[in-house]
């Protein structure tokens, strides 16, 4: 009889030990990468990013989401990193209505599942808040994800998060009229309001105009009657910088940020001119490179 009993607690103890050393209650994770792709200031959600979490027949197990590598991120706002150290945010969900935040503090954010023996598949729901006026250029972070289970060891991985922000620039014009001309010179201004993404360099040029014979130096007004009035258009409130559309010659250069700024077009008629009395009128075509 004792020697049964022996047996019986040693095929008991084999049977407690046999799953830990086959390794059957560790669980395993593994992450998709994250392309938001390209950023232009509009709200972005690229869709589901998959985590596949592998753990045991009925353990309870949490997954969780650090705050990222960015500069000042948190759970709730993570960052991105680009040119400059310049920062994109971001979010991630657990849900697809984008309510629900993943973090890393158990029991208040962070995601729970049972183990199944097979892959389980939770999705990360992820979005970048529109308006964000950041530096051209690629932008990346790394997240790392957390399984834990109770009494178990906590199994991680990593995924990369990228977005890529080009440079978006807009431009309107305002008229310039030099009002009367009497045949003495006559200054006008008028504006062109710009805005450009942040950081992102660019050039402005203004075309000859419409007339037949005009030129960037020599800009022509026309009448009905075909009669034309010369004038001249220029960078600058002292009227020594022609503007023309010769990159690096002669177009204004500037660099944006993010917000509308305005530009001064100066113009200018010389003296002496003679022409028909009749409204006298051209159109320029501004255009911006960047």
């Amino acid at each position: 009889m004792r020697r049964w009993l022996r047996r019986l607690i040693a095929w008991m103890s084999l049977a407690l030990v046999t799953p830990f050393a086959a390794g059957q209650l560790a669980c395993t994770v593994s992450a998709a990468s994250m392309n938001f792709g390209t950023y232009t200031g509009a709200l972005s959600t690229p869709g589901a990013t998959p985590v596949t979490v592998t753990c045991p027949l009925s353990l309870s197990y949490t997954v969780a989401l650090n705050a990222g590598m960015g500069v000042g991120a948190t759970t709730t706002t993570r960052k991105m990193t680009g040119p400059g150290a310049a920062t994109l945010s971001y979010q991630m969900f657990q849900n697809s209505s984008l309510t629900t935040n993943w973090g890393n503090t158990v029991g208040v954010d962070t995601v729970s599942g049972l183990g199944i023996l097979t892959a389980q598949m939770i999705n990360i729901y992820p979005q970048a808040a529109a308006g964000q006026t950041v530096a051209p250029g690629t932008y990346t972070d790394t997240i790392t994800v957390s399984v834990a289970a109770l009494l178990h060891t906590t199994v991680t991985t990593t995924f990369t998060v990228t977005a890529t922000v080009v440079a978006n620039c807009t431009i309107s014009a305002s008229a310039l009229s030099f009002g009367n001309y009497t045949g003495a010179l006559i200054n006008a201004t008028s504006a062109l309001t710009v805005t450009c993404s942040n950081l992102a360099t660019f050039n402005i040029g203004l075309n000859a105009g419409t007339a037949t014979g005009a030129t960037v130096t020599t800009r022509k007004m026309t009448s009905p009657a075909s009669v034309t009035l010369n004038y001249v258009l220029f960078r600058d409130s002292a009227r020594t910088l022609n503007w023309g559309n010769t990159i690096g010659t002669d177009t204004l250069t500037s660099q944006g940020t993010g917000a509308a700024a305005m530009y001064g077009v100066y113009g200018q008629m010389a003296a002496g001119q003679f022409g028909t009395p009749a409204v006298y009128t051209d159109t320029i075509i501004a255009t911006i490179t960047y």
